[in-house]
């Protein structure tokens, strides 16, 4: 495969479950650092914050998928309903249906011509010109108005991993180094997080690397200076 080709080969997001999986990683790596720092800073003993780790992680995975699922069905919802309309407008009222077409293309930059036998063409294919009419106005196509439930699944199980990550020193060792292994993970983690997020995207690994990095430590920054400040009252 030429380097051009490679270039002009695009990923399939549209589903919504790439933009969850980041989105969850990254949050869950942001909360429950922030959180278990938060509750170390307070030195309430080191089965509270396991404990309090742990909840984060379930109670955070659950409300992520939820709210995932619940936002997209609605959107999936509405979309789909629109495109019912326009489905029905274009067997009920092709010629007007016609004429909008060739307006869209004519404010285009369309010769008129051009943009007459382009719509009239396109009329002829009623699936044709159902992709071209929700294209054209409402900005998706009706094969991909985004999987609920992928999405869903996809966010929940990638919050679970980013909280995991703090977690990890906490259930597995019962010393006072937690803390640091803690913080450690967490700062490799997002750095990581933010690279892949860079390198997927083409806009700068360092960059992204630094970005995650940074607000993962001012956000754990923050809590452990809240609980420190709490618990010593």
């Amino acid at each position: 495969m030429s380097a051009h080709a490679q270039d002009e080969h695009h990923r399939q997001i549209s589903d919504g479950w790439f933009r969850a999986a980041i989105f969850g990683v990254s949050d869950g790596l942001v909360t429950n650092t922030s959180f278990i720092l938060g509750f170390a800073g307070a030195t309430p003993g080191h089965s509270v914050v396991r404990v309090a780790g742990l909840a984060a992680l379930i109670a955070g995975g659950f409300s992520m998928g939820s709210g995932e699922y619940l936002s997209m069905q609605a959107q999936k919802e509405l979309l789909d309903y629109e495109i019912e309309v326009e489905r029905k407008a274009i067997a009920d009222n092709p010629a007007g249906e016609q004429k909008e077409l060739f307006e869209l293309f004519k404010s285009r930059g369309i010769d008129p011509a051009l943009a007459d036998r382009l719509s009239t063409d396109l009329m002829r294919d009623p699936d044709l010109a159902l992709r071209t009419h929700a294209r054209e106005e409402l900005g998706v196509d009706p094969s991909a108005t985004g999987n609920p439930w992928g999405a869903a699944i996809s966010s929940l199980i990638s919050f679970a991993i980013g909280a995991l990550i703090p977690l990890l020193p906490w259930l597995i060792t019962s010393g006072g180094n937690a803390v640091w292994w803690s913080v450690g993970l967490a700062g490799v983690a997002s750095a990581a997080v933010g690279g892949g997020i860079g390198w997927f995207s083409r806009r700068g690994i360092v960059r992204w690397a630094a970005r995650q990095l940074g607000v993962t430590a001012l956000a754990a920054l923050v809590t452990f200076g809240v609980g420190h400040l709490v618990g010593s009252h």
